[in-house]
């Protein structure tokens, strides 16, 4: 898709009393309003118009390809496709194909390298062992200590109870530290729920049934999604900037249809309070090498490191090999703090507290006539891809397709 299709305003409407809106408008350019834009279109024939407050199309999925060393750059930190869930495996087969690329994650922890998650591997590395699977499982439950078989309320009680007080210190502590930027016995305990641990030497990150990486990148992917001249895409526009016609008030006052993927409490101009997030921040680091870590994703379990982990673009793709520069590398350091207003939200904080506010602003949204909130803005949910998408099949099935249908 061109940059000229993909800008192109078909009937752009102004602010008169004649104004002729699409039959759908979606606030966001995300997986979830990609998606439902698509399923609009192919089944109901609806004239779809994407707004984004951004440049691009994408949301925090959103990738480009770096001059300098040929690496496809993820803007907004590493995203990595998984799903066990054929429906949506079978939906994104449509518009890409993936590469064969798995999830291996490596951490290092007091000048060495170990692979994560924590497995047999890991575990006999770290003690300098040779322990069997039987010895590796009793061994944490005696390092459980006087915690095995308790309940902790604590972040720091609960991970040392499942996986025992030495792997937790060297591989969990202070990252969590670091990515909350708390003492883990301040944290509840329900962040880490659980904490794999493979009695075996399997060290793929992820179990899901497929895996991979869009083939010629992200943001094509999501361009083929929205190919179709029904769809049409505006960027740079400010749902709650009353001087673009495609703005809250105008909508609903015309009774237009929308899904809109942005903050939940930004919608109600924070009226019940601040939902909290946390935010990520990247420094960017360039090697006169061809490769830095040898792998994709290189944590820092120690509290001496200031960012949590380290990201080499380049070595998520190998197959690009011939057209990446054999003599330079780019890594993004990641460092994680609290969000503030005018930051990219990543991850929702979670409290009760803030759970108990977002309950307030969810039935403020099931109220609001011809609007579908979805999308991890709008529903304060941390999804992986796969779920977006999974929910936004659902939610065009019994939400969006009914208000087309009117």
């Amino acid at each position: 898709m061109t940059c000229e299709r993909l800008l192109a305003m078909a009937g752009v409407p102004n602010n008169s009393e004649t104004t002729q809106y699409p039959d759908l408008v979606i606030v966001g350019a995300g997986l979830f309003g990609l998606t439902v834009a698509q399923q609009a279109v192919e089944h109901t024939g609806a004239r779809v118009h994407i707004i984004d407050v951004r440049d691009h199309i994408g949301g925090n999925a959103y990738s480009y390809i770096d001059e300098e060393t040929g690496a496809e750059i993820h803007k907004y930190g590493a995203h990595l496709f998984h799903t066990s869930n054929k429906r949506v495996w079978d939906y994104v087969n449509r518009f890409t194909s993936f590469t064969n690329y798995v999830h291996r994650v490596y951490a290092t922890h007091d000048g060495e390298v170990y692979p994560l998650p924590i497995n047999l591997g890991t575990i006999n590395q770290f003690f300098h062992a040779h322990y069997t699977p039987a010895e590796a499982q009793k061994l944490i439950a005696e390092q459980a200590g006087e915690l095995a078989g308790t309940d902790p309320q604590n972040l720091n009680d609960k991970g040392i109870q499942l996986i025992g007080r030495p792997l937790y210190e060297a591989f969990i502590k202070n990252y969590t530290g670091k990515q909350w930027q708390t003492d883990p016995s301040e944290l509840p305990a329900a962040i880490i729920k659980r904490l794999p641990v493979r009695f075996n030497y399997d060290n793929r990150y992820f179990k899901d049934t497929w895996e991979g990486l869009p083939a010629d990148g992200y943001t094509k992917w999501m361009e083929r999604m929205i190919d179709d001249p029904r769809i049409t895409v505006e960027l740079g526009v400010d749902f709650f900037d009353e001087s673009q016609p495609y703005n809250k008030t105008a909508l609903k006052a015309a009774g237009v249809p929308v899904v809109y993927t942005g903050p939940v409490d930004r919608y109600f101009d924070y009226e019940l309070g601040d939902l909290k997030w946390r935010t990520v921040d990247f420094k960017e680091v360039r090697y006169d090498e061809g490769d830095h870590f040898g792998c994709p994703v290189m944590n820092f379990s120690d509290a001496d490191v200031p960012y949590t982990r380290a990201i080499e673009f380049k070595n998520f793709n190998p197959e690009r090999h011939d057209s990446q520069n054999p003599d330079r590398t780019v890594v993004w350091e990641e460092y994680s703090r609290f969000a503030e207003r005018g930051d990219e939200p990543y991850y929702p904080v979670n409290t009760d507290a803030d759970k108990a506010l977002y309950a307030q602003y969810e039935a403020k949204a099931k109220a609001e006539p011809n609007t579908v909130f979805g999308g991890r803005l709008g529903t304060y949910k941390y999804y992986d891809m796969h779920n977006v998408i999974d929910t936004a099949l659902t939610a065009y099935e019994e939400r969006v397709a009914p208000l087309l249908a009117k």
